[in-house]
């Protein structure tokens, strides 16, 4: 009789495979996903170099013509406010707004997203197919999320600012942890005002902020 008892032994470099597949698909934005993760890991069975495009070489915005920051400020108004939503209903307004398929998919297994979904990290992921940097990633999140019209510079509170720069650098997987919190705490002591909130200038056009 087999036995039902045996203890599986999880390898301990699987968290970092899985960490570095992680990286590799948010540079890549494969069309299918499924079938690049078996290219991918066929490859590294194999010793040899998985398909995984460099930062330089992102989808650009011209090839997903489909999705412009308006677009996804359009979804976000919809969302209205919400930090959770059902996976259904969000797919239906993405289907609503006649935005890619696979880019919704390729979000939803990048972020290992289920039901429930938080709003802000799947925004966070959608914009960085957009953005070819952490910081113009950044910069669309702010753009999105901004509820400004004095035709300033679009301004959210730092303290989301914070979750949403932790989270995409943390998804990345380039940038360290000490990087970030100096960056962080930087900004949060030298350049926030005492309204709590910040400028898309703040962290693009100041030289000593520097978030990637």
């Amino acid at each position: 009789m087999p036995q039902t008892d045996k203890q599986i032994c999880i390898p301990p470099e699987l968290p970092e495979l899985l960490k570095q597949f992680t990286k590799a698909a948010i540079r890549t934005q494969p069309q299918d996903l499924i079938q690049w993760a078996a290219d991918y890991f066929g490859a590294m069975s194999h010793g040899e170099i998985p398909p995984v495009r460099e930062r330089s070489e992102r989808v650009a915005l011209s090839n997903w013509a489909e999705l412009t920051p308006e677009l996804l400020k359009i979804l976000h108004s919809r969302v209205a406010g919400r930090l959770i939503i059902h996976a259904d209903e969000l797919a239906q307004m993405w289907k609503v707004l006649s935005l890619p398929t696979d880019l919704f998919n390729s979000v939803m297994n990048v972020g290992r997203f289920t039901e429930e979904i938080e709003w802000l990290k799947f925004l966070a992921l959608a914009c960085s197919s957009l953005g070819v940097t952490i910081a113009k990633t950044l910069k669309i999140v702010c753009e999105v999320l901004s509820s400004d019209h004095d035709g300033g510079p679009p301004r959210i509170p730092f303290s989301t600012f914070q979750f949403l720069y932790t989270y995409i650098a943390e998804v990345d997987g380039e940038i360290s942890a000490s990087h970030v919190s100096r960056m962080l705490n930087y900004i949060e002591q030298e350049v926030i005002g005492p309204d709590g909130l910040i400028k898309v200038n703040d962290f693009t056009q100041n030289p000593r902020v520097r978030l990637e």
